[in-house]
């Protein structure tokens, strides 16, 4: 029975813990208890959440045999472990089968030099202290989640269900991944490599009306997407769904649809072996000239370099 052991540092991230789900849910559908699960930290005794709410934790020399070690850590990096801590964290590491730094989880990995040399991913925010602090980093601060070899790394909290679903895949397989997302309610399953940005977020539409409409958007890119099909779904007139939508967005329904099939066209590009044509008919842009041009207005670059720059990645 693979043992995941979940560490916590002082100030751990609550919604961190969300990962455990993934693999409770993973044991419900096979119908078989497949992981068994622990909290631990390096000392144990109760560990402090960044709310200040107290949990209470193994010693991680306790845990008995590790499958998979997953370091978490709160909203701000953690500080330099002390070396006791760092030796226990790292003998655990050496017997695991994988380990994963969930969002600022990647700064423990790589306190115990489990990164250098790899490719490895945080919170965008914190990205670039990650790759300050450890210049032998590869760090990527626009990835969900990164596997390099046995070692894993997420970036934001949520993204940590992302990571979860993709270790269950990888011990349980597709189908049984597909129905942990299901059952978690995950509207969309996010590729390790796509963007920690989402363009719904960023547009941060504040009414029902105007978010069904572009989650009608994001999910029939292939059609036209006119503001009058756009205010239909909104139950507005196609005068008042343009003034909404601007008022509530701050850019206009032909820009914001442009936006997420780009965001759409880009993720096709980066996981999958689709034509650029393919893709530009996917992702509803009338032929690959518009595509190419929509590209070089946001990226500055055009479809085929990202794709290139995506793989040497």
């Amino acid at each position: 029975m693979p043992h995941v052991a979940m560490v916590l540092t002082p100030g751990f991230q609550f919604l961190a813990l969300g990962i455990q789900a993934t693999f409770e849910l993973a044991n419900l559908v096979t119908g078989d208890k497949f992981y068994s699960l622990g909290l631990y930290s390096a000392g144990g005794g109760p560990m402090l959440s960044s709310s200040g709410l107290p949990v209470p934790t193994a010693p991680l020399a306790e845990s008995g045999p590790i499958d998979t070690l997953l370091l978490m850590a709160g909203l701000t990096p953690p500080a330099p472990q002390s070396a006791a801590d760092l030796a226990a964290l790292r003998t655990a590491a050496q017997t695991a089968r994988r380990v994963a730094g969930l969002c600022t989880g990647a700064f423990l990995a790589a306190q115990m030099g489990l990164l250098d040399g790899k490719r490895a991913t945080t919170h965008w925010v914190h990205a670039p202290r990650l790759r300050a602090a450890f210049p032998a980093v590869r760090v990527e601060e626009d990835a969900i989640f990164i596997n390099e070899g046995n070692v894993w790394t997420s970036a934001g909290l949520s993204a940590g269900l992302d990571l979860g679903v993709a270790l269950v895949e990888q011990d349980l397989g597709p189908e049984v991944a597909r129905s942990v997302a299901r059952r978690m309610v995950m509207h969309h399953r996010r590729a390790g490599g796509q963007s920690q940005h989402s363009e719904l977020l960023q547009l941060g539409p504040s009414s029902d009306r105007i978010q069904k409409a572009l989650m009608h958007a994001r999910t029939h890119l292939t059609n036209l997407l006119s503001v009058e099909e756009l205010a239909a779904v909104a139950a507005l007139s196609p005068r008042q769904f343009s003034r909404a939508f601007r008022a509530e967005t701050g850019q206009s329904p032909a820009k914001a649809v442009e936006r997420l099939r780009l965001e759409a066209a880009r993720l096709l590009l980066e996981d999958s072996r689709h034509s650029l044509e393919t893709v530009a008919r996917e992702t509803g842009f009338i032929d690959l000239r518009r595509m190419r041009e929509a590209f070089m207005r946001q990226y500055g670059q055009p479809p085929q370099a990202l794709r290139r720059l995506a793989r040497a990645g």
